[in-house]
Formats: C-alpha cells, structure tokens, sequence
C-alpha cells in the first residue's frame, strides 16, 4: 500500500471515529435541547417564517446583501445536492430503509438547531476587514463570547476550508455521467474511466468559475432561479415513481419503521449504526449544526434576528423531509435498495429507469445536474467567508481557486474518500457551532421574547 493509500485509508477511519458516539451527541443532544427549550417555538410560529419568507417585511434599507428568499435559497443551493440523491442511497444501502427514520428525526431537531445558530448568525453579525457585514459561527464566538474564543473560531474556519470543498459532489456528477450516459451508449470504453473523470472535472471546474468568481449576489441569483425548478422537478418525478409503485408503499412505510428500531437490514445488524448512519447521512443532507447555513443566512437584508432564524428552520423540512423522503420512499417501492451492487446515484438512477423505462434516467442526469452545479456554486461562498476571516478579506479569492482545483480532485477520487473527508470536516465544524449556540441560547430565547411580543 503506497503513502496516498494509507492517507486516504486513515482518513476514512477518522471520520468513521469522529462520527460514532461524540458527534451524534453534539448534534441530536444538542437539537434536542434547543427544541425543548425553545418550547417548540420553530412549529409554533411556521405561518409567519413564510410571511417573512414571501417577503412581508422585507426592508431594502437593513443591512445585508441578498433578500431571506434569497439566502434560504442559497442555503438550500448548497444542501439540496447529491446528499440528497446518492447520500440517500447510500444510507440505505449502507443501514437500510430504517436509516430515513433517523433522518427525520434529525430533521425536527434540526429545525430547531438551525433557529438558534442563524438568530445567532444576525445577532452577533460583524464585519469583515474590508468593512462587510458578514455572519456565521465565527463571528457568533468572537462578538457574542468574546475575543478570548478567537482559538474556536478559527478552529471553525480551518475545519470550513476543507469542509467546503465539492468533492462528493464532482464525484457523484462525474459518475452519474459516466455509469448512466456515456458508458452505457457506447460513447466510452468502460476503460476509459480515469480519462472521463479528468476531463469531466476540468468542464466543471471551468462551468462553476463563471459563477462563483461573481461573488455572493451572483450566487443568489442562480439560486433563486434555479432552487425552485430544482426542487419542483424532482419532486414530481419521484412521485411519478412513487404511484407507479403505490401498491408498494405499505410494505415501504412498514420496513422503514420495522428497521429504524430493530436494525435487521444494517450491515452488521446493529442498532446504534443505523442510528450513526442515518443522523451522518442527515447532516450532510441538511447541515444543521454544521455552520454553513450561519454564514449564508448571515448575509440577509434584515435587522431582526429571529426573523432569519424562522426562514432558515425551514431548510431542514424542505430537504429532509420533503426532498430526501422522496428519494428513499422511489428506492424502497421499487425494491431497488436490494441490489448489492449498485450505491449512490447510481442506485437512484436504477429507480428512476424501474418506474419511467428509457427515459427516467435522463429525467434523474437533469435533476442530477441541476442539484449539483446550484450546490457546486454555493460552497465556494463558505471557504470564502472561513478565510477572509483568518487573513483578511482582500485575500478571500484565493480560496476559490483551491475550491476548483478540489473539484478536479473529487471528479477523480474513489466515493468513500470524498464522502469521508467532507463528512469528518463537518464533525469537526459541529463541535464549535454547537457549542457556542448552547452557551448564547439564553440571549436566542431573551431576543425571541421580545420579538414575538412586539409581533403580538
């Protein structure tokens, strides 16, 4: 085994350490306690975050760069992606249908994780060198725990360079490609892989520059655009599949509990890992407790914090519960999840062509394509924020050129080293996001009082 094989084994064993026992408290103990003790306010209050959301009482003069449509769109750029498509699948495969129930419950407490850490991101919005407003977890530990944190926050950063990175999702648009179009129309020798990832990693690289190097206001936009179409598209497609199979969807809904508790169709029979799987699966897909969502919810025109914090609960129903429910329910009735030898989007396109025969995978390869680039645009905006934080906002560019070189790399690296090493840079962002929500939680529900009884 050469050195890059021993790098890339260890960190696969890194994450899988990080993400037993320590992560899974921080975030599900976490949301939890944010959920009881924000006595539910996220679900109290759901008709008025879309009155805010429709823009009700948007104002152009706050402060900020983009509108709270705009910033849960952003967000949602960049969690609605392949997570939600092969990261699904693979939690199936991986700890079988009962591994969505775990999803959904990080969804709820997530919900109201994600109230806290963006009411916090407003809270404590500081400025960037240059004289920005800017939030996230960064500027919540500085402003809102003092100077003497600085150490966490850049801790935070650091993990959020390499966190940021679109491998997983190169990876998987690069293989969706390749496995469902081109290999199977003869367009490529099926030897011819390592060729095609290369090549395909470059055509992105050069796609996502356009974007990206336009800064935030550009992203929002290709966001808000495309964001809606995204979602409105898959989600008829799945429920196509979905009623095709309705017959099925009894057995789906009963093997999905029956797993979720007994563990009979994870590898290995455990219950605690399909627990791990599906709470691991959940943050990748949502990201609540991560702290990206801070940054880009940080960014709205508004002066009132709960406000953001109300729009950006919304992030986990839409994605979780709405989008990766979806996706598992088109696995699980079309029986698909059983064959052993297909994972990721691969599996997914498997379901699509079981239910809409010689179509439905070109139907999922634009669903697929769509997802990706709108999250490949999003990321970079999050790498940006960590490092203009470190050293300075006039040197927030250069981010963006490792941010292409990584999408290269992911199109060309194995599925298990790019999901590992984004999935323990989270872990590890967690830890400091978490942590400084609980500590300010008091200051969260103190401005959520005062908001809600000017409101009433």
């Amino acid at each position: 085994m050469d050195i890059i094989q021993q790098l890339e084994q260890g960190i696969i064993q890194f994450s899988n350490f990080l993400w037993g026992s320590p992560i899974l408290i921080v975030l599900v103990g976490g949301g939890l306690y944010f959920l009881i003790y924000s006595q539910f306010i996220p679900f109290r209050y759901l008709k008025h975050s879309i009155d805010i959301l429709r823009g009700k009482y948007d104002d152009p003069n706050d402060p900020g760069d983009i509108s709270h449509f705009e910033a849960l769109s952003s967000a949602l750029a960049a969690t609605i992606g392949m997570g939600n498509i092969s990261g699904v699948a693979i939690a199936i495969v991986t700890g079988g249908p009962g591994a969505l129930f775990w999803m959904w419950v990080c969804a709820f407490v997530g919900m109201a994780t994600k109230f806290f850490t963006c009411t916090l991101a407003i809270m404590y919005r500081g400025k960037d060198s240059e004289g920005n407003p800017e939030g996230g977890p960064m500027y919540t530990i500085v402003n809102g725990l003092g100077k003497s944190w600085y150490p966490l926050a850049a801790f935070f950063c650091i993990a959020t360079l390499f966190g940021a990175m679109p491998l997983f999702q190169a990876n998987q648009l690069t293989q969706v490609f390749r496995d469902v179009l081109f290999i199977p129309n003869g367009w490529i020798a099926a030897e011819a892989k390592s060729s095609f990832n290369l090549v395909s990693g470059i055509v992105l690289a050069v796609l996502v520059s356009f974007v990206i190097f336009g800064g935030i206001k550009r992203i929002a936009n290709y966001a808000a655009m495309l964001v809606p179409l995204m979602v409105v598209l898959y989600v008829v497609s799945v429920l196509f599949i979905i009623a095709v199979n309705y017959q099925n969807i009894p057995n789906a809904v009963w093997i999905i509990f029956y797993d979720a508790f007994t563990g009979k169709a994870v590898l290995g029979g455990s219950l605690g890992m399909i627990i791990i799987i599906g709470v691991r699966r959940a943050a990748f897909s949502n990201e609540a407790g991560i702290g990206t969502a801070p940054m880009m919810h940080g960014a709205a025109k508004t002066q009132e914090p709960v406000r953001e914090g109300l729009v950006a609960m919304l992030g986990p129903a839409i994605d979780t519960l709405v989008v990766c429910t979806m996706t598992a329910l088109a696995i699980i009735v079309t029986d698909v999840w059983k064959l052993k030898d297909s994972n990721g989007v691969t599996l997914t396109a498997r379901a699509f062509e079981h239910s809409m025969p010689g179509f439905g995978v070109y139907v999922l390869l634009v669903c697929v394509f769509i997802f990706a680039l709108t999250t490949l645009f999003s990321y970079s905006y999050y790498g940006t924020k960590a490092l203009s934080f470190l050293v300075g906002a006039q040197y927030k560019y250069l981010y963006n050129y490792l941010y292409i070189a990584s999408i290269v790399y992911g199109a060309v690296a194995s599925i298990e080293v790019a999901f590992s090493i984004i999935d323990a840079m989270y872990a590890l962002m967690s830890i400091p996001t978490v942590l400084s929500a609980l500590l300010l939680s008091p200051k969260v529900m103190a401005e959520a009082k005062r908001y809600f009884s000017q409101l009433q």
